[in-house]
């Protein structure tokens, strides 16, 4: 568990770290960043950001200001997708009876995308409608906000810029 120096050091770390809608809405104050992404999109809040970050509608004001987006609510959208760390793993039913419940949501919305700012529950959430052969893909959000016109967001762009950073 480390040194009270570790912990302390801990400490300041966390109380400088922000999650991408903490910076640009409170730091940044912006909300418009330019983005296009003409398709059907809801967004999946995560329990970390609902209950620990306290984003609120943060995510929902950036997503509202993408170009062509339509934004659709999502139903129980504050429940748990069934990921949460060694959750999944030690309640593995219970989970997978979660994600089951969260998909069969995202479908009901007639999305082409999830998105969200949790990655672990973007890859649960994916994997499970990927299974479901849904075509409903799984998008962070950061993907969406940083889509323009000039240089839109397609799975081929995507898999070149994850080969360019590998």
């Amino acid at each position: 568990f480390g040194t009270a120096a570790d912990v302390d050091g801990a400490h300041k770390a966390a109380d400088k770290t922000l999650d991408l809608p903490e910076f640009l809405v409170d730091i940044e104050q912006r909300t418009n960043l330019g983005a296009f992404f003409p398709h059907r999109v809801t967004y999946h809040s995560s329990c970390h950001g609902l209950r620990f970050l306290k984003l609120g509608d943060r995510p929902y004001q950036l997503l509202r200001e993408v170009e062509g987006i339509d934004l659709v609510p999502l139903e129980n959208f504050e429940e748990c997708c069934g990921f949460g760390g060694t959750f999944a793993l030690k309640n593995a039913e219970v989970s997978q009876a979660m994600v089951t419940d969260k998909t069969r949501h995202v479908k009901d919305t007639g999305a082409e995308y999830v998105t969200g700012g949790d990655s672990s529950c973007l890859m649960n959430i994916g994997g499970a409608l990927s299974r479901q052969r849904s075509g409903i893909r799984a998008l962070h959000m950061a993907e969406i906000l940083a889509s323009t016109k000039e240089h839109p967001w397609t799975p081929e762009t995507a898999a070149y810029s994850k080969e360019k950073m590998l």
